[in-house]
């Protein structure tokens, strides 16, 4: 591994809700232009911990650092202006906006504020025109700037999906956190999604994935975390990942139990 110091640096990081441990104790590090996975059972406290990087949900414990700075108490839009934008694993389109204006939600920061009401005296024409030449981008790299009038309940749950990565990436992040991305997805659709992930990473991007399709992670990942009942039970490449009893007695199936 190079030792240039982490983009993403998770310390001791732990969540409590009353008596309930969601997640502890967990310590892990993402590096410029990796593709690092996240897996576990459901309940492993995998969402909660990126709700913790996100700033959705502050930590019981621990800190987070981003480019060697905490940020566990600023604003989830501060976070994202950091430079860190994410998906979530329950979609949250807006159905009757077109597909262009759901993405200029990302661009301009704002929920529910679409990129034309930026023309509006006092905004500035400067920051319309950059919030539509985001947008554009956006659509264009997921391949729904043909799609941009319509309205997003016109689109097919995958290309729903596909439109939250459009409105993370008219963030412009540096880290790019998808949570289960996949689910849904056809065998077709999710070939289709691991494309895309290549080439965000190969564009620049630093990519943090929450996943429960193992071909996808397994094939698009340079590392992979492994969470268990909210602590870390493992994390190294894919391959080494996948010959680890404890994770395989945990979550990839070789015990009997089942995951």
């Amino acid at each position: 591994m190079t030792g240039a110091a982490p983009l993403l640096d998770v310390r001791d990081v732990a969540r409590r809700y009353g008596g309930v441990t969601a997640i502890a104790n967990v310590n892990m590090t993402v590096q410029a232009g990796e593709i690092t996975g996240v897996i576990g059972p459901n309940g492993a406290g995998k969402t909660t911990l990126f709700n913790v990087i996100s700033g959705f949900t502050p930590p019981s414990e621990g800190q987070v650092f981003w480019k060697g700075k905490p940020i566990v108490r600023l604003s989830t839009h501060r976070i994202a202006r950091l430079g860190i934008g994410r998906t979530f694993q329950n979609l949250r389109v807006f159905p009757n906006m077109t597909v262009f204006d759901n993405v200029s939600v990302g661009a301009l920061g704002h929920i529910g504020f679409p990129a034309w009401r930026a023309l509006v005296p006092g905004v500035g024409q400067s920051r319309a025109q950059a919030i539509i030449r985001k947008t554009w981008e956006a659509l264009d790299t997921v391949g729904l700037a043909d799609r941009a009038g319509e309205l997003a309940a016109n689109l097919s749950y995958g290309r729903r999906r596909y439109l939250e990565i459009a409105r993370a990436l008219a963030t412009a992040p540096e880290l790019l956190i998808l949570d289960e991305p996949a689910a849904g997805l056809n065998d077709s659709e999710t070939a289709e999604l691991a494309g895309l992930i290549r080439s965000l990473n190969a564009g620049g991007a630093t990519i943090l994935l929450v996943e429960h399709d193992m071909a996808l992670v397994m094939g698009v990942c340079r590392r992979v975390v492994v969470l268990a009942a909210g602590r870390k039970i493992a994390d190294g490449s894919p391959a080494e990942v996948q010959e680890d009893a404890t994770v395989r007695q945990a979550y990839l199936g070789a015990s009997d139990d089942g995951a």
